[in-house]
C-alpha cells in the first residue's frame, strides 16, 4: 500500500494518503465515540449521514469507524482489516465513488450502474464474516438517476449492512435520503488538528510553511495540503486579508488581486475560488443565525452564494475570461459586505 497507488478518487492528492489509509483519525473524537458506543449497544442506526465542509475528515471518520465494526463483527484482528481497507480489497466495505473514465479523467457524477453494481453484490453471500458496510464518497457526486437508485437500497437494506454517506452539501440531498439516514454535523478541525495531519505525512515541513498552510486551511486538512503544494502563497494571503474586510478597502485592490489569481491559474485558481465559496458560506452561516434583524443580510448573501455559482459554472462551461469573472464575483461580494456587515465604507468605488 502506498500513497503512490493508482489515482482511486477525483480529488486525491498526489504522495497523500486517502481516507481509508489514515493510520489514526485526527479529530471529530466526540462523533466517532458515539457511534462506536451506539454500535455497542445495539443502536447504531442502518445509515449514517456525515455532512460538513469538504475537506474536514468526513470520510477519514467514515472509513476509520468501517475498520472498527468490521474488526467487531468479523472473524480477523483490527490490523487485518485496516491493511485490507487501505488496498481496497476488504470484501464486507462498498465504496462508491465516481470511477475514472480513463487513465487522466474521472466520470462527471457516481452513475446508476455503480450503485446498481454494489446493490448486487451487497445482495450476493458474503465473503467475509460480520457486516456489509457501503461507504459513499460523496453522495454530492450521484445524479438523479443514481441517487433514486441508492434510495431504493436504504429503503430495503439487506440485513447486517450500514451504509455511510458523506456529504459537503446536505441542504441539495434529496428529503427521502436524508430522511432515511441519522445525520451527524462535523466542523472544521482545530488549528493544532489540522497540525498534526500535515506533520504524520509531510514531517519535513518548515514552520513558517506549515502554520501558513495550517491558517489557510480554516480547519480543512485537505486545503492544508493543497496550500503546500502551491510555489508561494502571496497571491493567497492577500486574498485572505482582503476577505477580513472586504467592505472596506478600494476596488483597485480587488483588481489586482483579480489580475494576479487569473495569471496563476492552475492549483493556485482553484485554492482561491474555494476560499471565496468558503466566505460566501462562512457569511450565510453567520446571517442566519444573527436573528430576525438579519434577514436581508441573509437573502443578499444567498444572492450571492447563487450568483457566484452561477458565474463560475459558466466560466467553466464556456471558457470565458478568468479575470473579468473573479472582478464580477469580488465586486459582488464586496457591495454585500459594505450592505450588510456594518462595515464603514471607504469613500472610493
Amino acid at each position: 500500500m502506498s500513497a503512490n497507488d493508482p489515482q482511486r478518487e477525483p480529488d486525491q492528492l498526489q504522495g497523500i494518503l486517502l481516507p481509508e489509509q489514515a493510520p489514526e483519525l485526527i479529530g471529530h473524537k466526540a462523533a466517532f465515540d458515539t457511534l462506536v458506543e451506539q454500535n455497542r449497544t445495539g443502536y447504531l442506526p442502518g445509515a449514517i449521514l456525515l455532512h460538513g465542509p469538504r475537506g474536514i475528515g468526513k470520510a477519514s471518520l467514515a472509513f476509520t469507524l468501517a475498520k472498527h465494526i468490521l474488526s467487531e463483527t468479523g472473524d480477523e484482528p483490527a490490523e487485518r482489516v485496516a491493511e485490507q481497507i487501505a488496498a481496497g480489497v476488504h470484501p464486507n466495505i462498498f465504496t462508491l465513488r465516481r470511477r475514472p473514465r480513463d487513465s487522466s479523467s474521472f466520470y462527471a457524477a457516481i452513475r446508476v450502474e455503480d450503485v446498481r453494481d454494489v446493490q448486487l453484490r451487497m445482495r450476493q453471500t458474503r465473503g467475509r464474516a460480520g457486516y456489509r458496510i457501503c461507504v459513499v464518497d460523496s453522495i454530492d457526486d450521484c445524479n438523479q438517476n443514481s441517487a433514486n437508485a441508492l434510495l431504493k437500497i436504504l429503503e430495503e437494506p439487506p440485513a447486517e449492512t450500514l451504509f455511510l454517506l458523506v456529504s459537503h452539501r446536505p441542504g441539495a440531498l434529496l428529503p427521502t435520503i436524508r430522511s432515511r439516514c441519522h445525520a451527524y454535523a462535523l466542523r472544521g478541525l482545530t488549528a493544532s488538528d489540522v497540525e498534526r495531519i500535515i506533520m504524520n505525512q509531510m514531517p519535513d515541513t518548515e514552520n513558517d510553511v506549515l502554520h501558513r498552510a495550517v491558517d489557510l486551511a480554516e480547519g480543512r486538512p485537505q486545503r492544508a495540503f493543497e496550500a503546500l503544494m502551491i510555489e508561494g502563497l502571496q497571491t493567497l494571503d492577500t486574498l485572505q486579508r482582503w476577505l477580513s474586510a472586504p467592505g472596506t478597502q478600494p476596488a483597485g485592490v480587488y483588481l489586482q488581486l483579480a489580475d494576479a489569481i487569473a495569471k496563476a491559474g492552475g492549483a493556485e485558481a482553484a485554492f482561491a475560488r474555494e476560499m471565496l465559496i468558503g466566505w460566501m458560506a462562512n457569511e450565510a452561516r453567520a446571517a442566519a443565525t444573527a436573528g430576525p434583524g438579519a434577514r436581508n443580510r441573509l437573502a443578499s448573501a444567498t444572492d450571492l452564494w447563487d450568483k457566484a455559482h452561477a458565474v463560475f459554472a459558466d466560466a467553466d462551461a464556456y471558457n470565458l475570461d478568468a479575470r473579468q469573472t473573479l472582478v464580477s464575483i469580488f465586486d459582488a461580494l464586496r457591495q454585500h459586505a459594505r450592505l450588510h456587515m456594518h462595515l464603514a465604507p471607504d469613500g472610493q468605488s
